[in-house]
């Protein structure tokens, strides 16, 4: 209903939210912010209370990943929103539609260097596709409905909104403005014409999933399209859930350290339909698969962002639509003949399998890769799985597969402290489902502290610690470019199991690989939320070689 009645600001903002379908938010409390938390109280709006802002906003960015809806997320003035940039960041890199609110100074008080001042445009000016400050309570129906319209459309992405102190207590009478929903690009009949005519005179093609703007009825939609046309189909990096693992037409992933099989046939195709992602580094290994501006491929680039579209690749044929858009519009293509590259998807998913179906065998007790080989088998087929960045997830990327529709929540940013945050979102959002988060121990005590809200709502995850007593991807560059001259990157670790306990979870300690299973069951069996802390030996750096001296051995 059409709220025209004086409210404050505060009140004024959050009839917003919940106008704009908003089911929750995280936050850190702030008193820059209080007539905004107040009109909380009285809303629908789940509060979900982190314990630092880097978390919190880690959680907004993985509610926009499960839903495709802005996550939203709010803290406080000056260091609460410096903590809050690397969410930002997350989303910015990964397209993920988030809304930042940060509290502000009032306005009488700007340009003097108040108590935690800052310049939100000129900070996130670079790292948001919007910052904006809303200097009037009448105007924030309109920045808020335009800040949902840019964080979705497009290429999705962050926007900061700063909310003045003294805005927040004032009154309007202003009406609510109504739900977004992004406007969709849809590919032109000629695109689509052009489309069947790279394809019908193709002899090597591939299809490349990536980018964000995906529903699950996009991507089995696209599946169904492979297979009319016998198309092998790879994901780019930390995409992997936008298809079936088990689909007989899935090549892999294209991420750090990729199958040379599948990079053989990147490099060997004649036409690439890169769908939705923009082909960055990772994808592209330091963008080497690819030439540019001009690919020796013929790229069809379908994207929601026409800023995209020839931004770095020249494309033979440039789309612009959403990938559900897309999906849609190419429903009912068939191939006019037997495709010439007929079987070789066929030959991709079984190159896929046997790079991804056997672990090699680690130094040490503890055998990481055989763990995260049983796990791929236990978990239920819609398990979520998150991570953060560090070499411990190269294991996972390559060995585990995921099966349902954005069941991988991991930064392509490569920022390091997100699985956790990332999982307790998850679980929050999917109380039904089992949620696991792994992390690195350095990896983990980036927002480690975040296990405390799992505790506090009852969010039962299961993060598994991979303890090697090192920063061991740049241990492994050290390795690589300078050996045996260790510097800065060995860590003197706690119990993390202890740590769980302390939190009132369910905490083990795990040195054997054989023990990994009995106290994984017995974490799900608990019913809290848990940390399994296993050892590695410091040697088992990478998920492709060992790079640490025999005398490193833990």
């Amino acid at each position: 209903m059409t709220k025209t009645n004086a409210r404050t600001g505060g009140r004024i903002l959050i009839d917003q939210l919940v106008a704009q379908g908003v089911e929750r938010v995280t936050c850190v409390p702030g008193e820059s912010y209080l007539a905004a938390l107040d009109a909380l109280h009285d809303s629908p709006i789940d509060v979900v209370i982190c314990r630092a802002e880097g978390g919190a906003a880690m959680m907004a960015e993985a509610y926009g990943k499960l839903t495709g809806r802005p996550g939203i997320c709010f803290v406080t003035r000056g260091p609460g929103s410096t903590n809050a940039a690397h969410g930002v960041h997350i989303a910015m890199q990964d397209s993920t539609p988030m809304i930042l609110f940060v509290g502000q100074v009032d306005t009488g008080m700007r340009e003097r260097e108040a108590f935690q001042e800052l310049d939100y445009k000129a900070v996130f000016g670079t790292m948001a596709k919007w910052a904006v400050e809303i200097d009037r309570p009448d105007r924030i129906p309109e920045l808020v409905a335009r800040a949902f319209r840019v964080a979705l459309q497009g290429r999705p992405g962050p926007v900061v909104i700063s909310l003045p102190e003294n805005m927040l207590t004032e009154t309007a009478a202003v009406a609510d403005a109504p739900k977004v929903e992004p406007a969709a690009t849809w590919p032109a009949p000629a695109d689509l014409e052009r489309l069947g005519a790279m394809l019908a005179s193709a002899k090597a093609p591939i299809v490349v999933l990536g980018g964000s703007a995906w529903t699950a009825d996009a991507a089995q939609g696209i599946a169904r399209f492979a297979e009319r046309f016998d198309l092998p189909v790879a994901t780019s990096f930390r995409r992997a859930s936008l298809i079936d693992a088990d689909h007989s037409h899935y090549a892999g992933d294209l991420g750090i350290g990729p199958s040379p099989k599948l990079k053989d046939r990147i490099t060997g195709a004649d036409v690439i339909l890169l769908i939705g992602g923009r082909m960055s580094e990772m994808p592209s290994s330091s963008y080497t698969l690819l030439d540019i501006p001009v690919p020796h491929q013929k790229l069809i680039h379908v994207h929601p962002g026409s800023e995209e579209l020839g931004r770095v690749y020249q494309p033979a044929l440039a789309i612009q639509a959403t990938p559900a858009a897309f999906a849609a519009a190419v429903e009912t293509m068939k191939p006019a003949a037997t495709p010439a590259w007929k079987g070789e998807a066929a030959k991709a998913h079984a190159d896929y399998l046997a790079w991804t179906e056997k672990p090699r065998e680690l130094p040490g007790n503890f055998q990481y890769g055989q763990v995260v080989t049983w796990l791929r088998d236990r978990l239920p087929k819609d398990a979520i799985v998150c991570n953060g960045a560090g070499n411990y997830a190269g294991w996972i990327h390559r060995h585990h597969r995921f099966h349902a529709f954005a069941a991988q929540l991991a930064p392509t940013s490569g920022s390091m402290g997100y699985g956790v945050p990332a999982a307790v979102m998850a679980k929050r959002h999917h109380p039904d489902r089992v949620v696991v988060a792994f992390a690195g121990d350095g990896c983990f005590l980036m927002n480690g502290q975040e296990f405390a809200t799992a505790v506090q709502y009852d969010a039962p995850l299961i993060v598994v610690v991979i303890d090697n007593a090192q920063y061991g991807t740049i241990r492994m560059h050290q390795e690589r470019d300078y050996p045996g001259r260790i510097v800065g990157t060995q860590l003197k670790n706690p119990d993390f199991a202890l740590y769980a306990k302390a939190f009132g979870g369910h905490g083990e300690r795990v040195e054997r690989t054989e023990d990994f299973a009995p106290a994984f069951e017995r974490a799900l069996a608990s019913g809290k939320p848990a940390i399994l802390h296993c050892l590695v030996d410091q040697r088992a750096l990478s998920v492709g070689k060992d790079f640490a001296p025999e005398e490193a051995r833990r």
